[in-house]
């Protein structure tokens, strides 16, 4: 009779990028075509859509003249355009990427 080890698993503790790119819906917050990875969700997609063309719909509804609106999350920024009814949304961090510094002593 041999002994059972559990061994589990390490959380992943790292945080994740959020990740970049944008996709395009049409009037109805169908969407049209997207440069997110596979991963994103779908749902996240579709309440940010939903969420954009509310914004434009209410904007023109009190006859507010603006095609653009930008949204700054601490980890995203959301910049959403409109177009003709639909709208292209843009997804990117809000802050840059930080990259490490060159070391003084190296070579080019």
């Amino acid at each position: 009779m041999g002994l059972l080890t559990v061994k589990s698993k390490p959380l992943d503790k790292a945080i994740k990028a959020f990740p970049v790119g944008c996709f395009t819906i049409d009037r109805d917050g169908r969407l049209i075509s997207s440069t997110l990875p596979q991963a994103f969700s779908p749902e996240m997609i579709r309440q940010i859509g939903q969420s954009v063309l509310v914004a434009f719909q209410s904007a023109h509804q009190a006859q507010l003249i603006f095609n653009e609106i930008q949204i700054t999350y601490p980890a995203v920024k959301i910049t959403a355009r409109e177009l003709r009814g639909g709208a292209i949304v843009f997804l990117a961090p809000s802050q840059p990427v930080q990259t490490e510094p060159l070391k003084e002593n190296s070579q080019i």
